[in-house]
């Protein structure tokens, strides 16, 4: 397996080549590209005093020559703020999201990322008694028991978060309230539990999460209605403390 040294030149020169076919006109200035140990499948661009640095995902190591040629090619017009071809796009979206490439990401996070855990004990609430209870009347006790955790911060915009690699779902602290109905909460833990049932799928070179498989099954709980009215609700007093705060 070639180390990041062996194989700086020969990306180097993918990236000026992009360089050169995107600015023809402009002079091109060092390049300095390195594979980096990111959590996940995550690359970087950037222009420093004169020299351009570019970090790519260490998965990436073995990809082919084409697919670095398309990234290659991606992130150069991201520099440069210039369309990206549909080509390239597919190139790369195609080997990033294939099932290969998606497992060794979720691996590179468990390895190398940080999931913050809290307790599944709340102040109003505990997610161990909803996540038995939700799977014994909707799953018929079927669902594997992730690790369960209310988040750290009270967040608004994001209710609840099914997270693969680490095998966890996250409900937001806003939720731990006596203001807040019981049933709406386990809806919540709900719709992430059918993430467990129903894995996200690769449809189009992207991960879809909500299949029609999903939302059909989403669709069939008993208060299904009553919980759309109640995100609606959320999505009010979310506005409505924006706005105040503007």
């Amino acid at each position: 397996m070639p180390t990041s040294s062996e194989m700086q030149p020969q990306l180097a020169l993918l990236y000026r080549e992009a360089l050169h076919t995107l600015a023809p006109t402009r002079l091109a200035p060092e390049i300095d590209v390195r594979l980096y140990p990111y959590a996940g499948i995550h690359h970087t661009i950037r222009l420093r005093q004169g020299r351009i640095y570019v970090r790519i995902s260490d998965i990436f190591r073995d990809a082919p020559t084409g697919i670095h040629h398309a990234l290659a090619f991606i992130l150069v017009a991201k520099l440069l703020r210039k369309k990206v071809s549909d080509a390239h796009n597919r190139t790369y979206r195609d080997y990033a999201c294939s099932p290969e490439s998606l497992r060794a990401s979720d691996l590179a996070r468990r390895r190398r990322g940080r999931k913050i855990i809290t307790s599944a004990k709340g102040h109003t609430y505990n997610l161990d008694t909803m996540f038995t209870r939700v799977n014994r009347e909707m799953f018929d006790s079927a669902i594997e028991k992730p690790t369960l955790s209310w988040s750290r911060t009270r967040t608004r915009r994001i209710l609840g978060h099914h997270d693969a690699a680490y095998e966890t779902i996250v409900i937001s602290k806003t939720l731990d309230s006596p203001d807040v109905p019981r049933w709406f909460v386990e809806y919540i833990l709900f719709h992430e539990m059918l993430h467990i049932k129903h894995p996200a799928r690769i449809v189009g070179g992207r991960r879809l999460y909500h299949t029609r498989t999903f939302r059909t099954e989403e669709a069939r709980h008993p208060r299904y209605k009553e919980a759309q009215d109640w995100l609606e609700h959320v999505a009010r007093t979310r506005r409505t403390q924006k706005a105040r705060a503007a």
